[in-house]
């Protein structure tokens, strides 16, 4: 008699395959993602008349990277995007590893019609970065956002103190300057964090502090374009903070690893 296999085998490895095809459609979506911010970092950094200052980038503890965010509006509006948010602990550390985030908004009033912009966010203070309590952060509520300088003037704006927290800016149809987002909600994406960690669960606090595991080697070109548009070290691999070898017994002079930092950025579920 021919060998059968038994229905439920057959319907066990159909839903395994499938549940395999998912998760590697899930992955190559967050990589595209974090690909197209780091295609904006390069494009923004290359306006040379037109960009972010770069004494405020340098005084930048946290940048969110959100491409393609829609509005779409008629009387009332909204808008949406998914984009990256790296932190660093001290201006002059390496960035962390990047966590997916979302921004959502809405408006109300005449208008009407659809665009796509590209926002980036300044965090300007470790607050503005830490105050994202339980995982989402809402602009001007939570923490003080304001519509960033742009330029040579706005450098000269930026060098003598930061009046907010947060400063925004979109990219629409080839032109760039800052935009109001005040109302607006920043989340933690739980769910691509976990696709591109490969790890149920994961935290941004994880993340942040190098406890989560290794990210794909996407992330690390984005970390290099970060460094560069910041003036700080470049990570030389986008493996945790955590697994940096201890610095005893490294040589005189030898560059010292920065200690892990826990971000409070979401509540642990009980």
């Amino acid at each position: 008699m021919p060998n059968r296999k038994h229905p439920g085998v057959a319907l066990v490895a159909a839903i395994f395959a499938a549940t395999l095809v998912n998760v590697a459609q899930s992955s190559a979506r967050e990589e595209g993602r974090l690909l197209t911010a780091t295609e904006v970092l390069e494009e923004v950094k290359a306006m040379p008349d037109v960009r972010l200052p770069d004494t405020l980038l340098a005084h930048a503890y946290g940048i969110a990277v959100i491409p393609d965010v829609t509005k779409i509006a008629f009387i009332f509006g909204g808008r949406h995007g998914n984009g990256v948010l790296a932190v660093r602990d001290k201006l002059t550390s390496p960035w962390s590893n990047p966590v997916f985030v979302s921004l959502t908004g809405g408006s109300w009033g005449l208008q009407a019609g659809a665009q796509s912009s590209d926002i980036i966010l300044v965090f300007t203070t470790k607050t503005g970065v830490e105050g994202i309590a339980g995982g989402k952060l809402t602009l001007g509520a939570d923490a003080s956002v304001a519509t960033g300088p742009v330029g040579r003037q706005g450098s000269a704006a930026t060098d003598m103190n930061f009046n907010a927290e947060i400063y925004s800016y979109a990219r629409t149809r080839g032109l760039f300057g800052g935009i109001a987002l005040d109302g607006s909600v920043i989340s933690i994406d739980r769910k691509a964090n976990a696709s591109f960690y490969h790890k149920s669960g994961v935290t941004a606090s994880e993340i942040f502090s190098g406890q989560a595991p290794a990210p794909p080697d996407t992330a690390q070109r984005f970390l290099e374009r970060l460094a560069q548009a910041t003036g700080t070290a470049i990570r030389t691999s986008p493996a945790p903070q955590a697994d940096v070898a201890a610095t005893a017994g490294q040589p005189a002079g030898a560059p010292t690893a920065e200690p892990a930092r826990t971000y409070p950025l979401e509540e642990q579920k009980k």
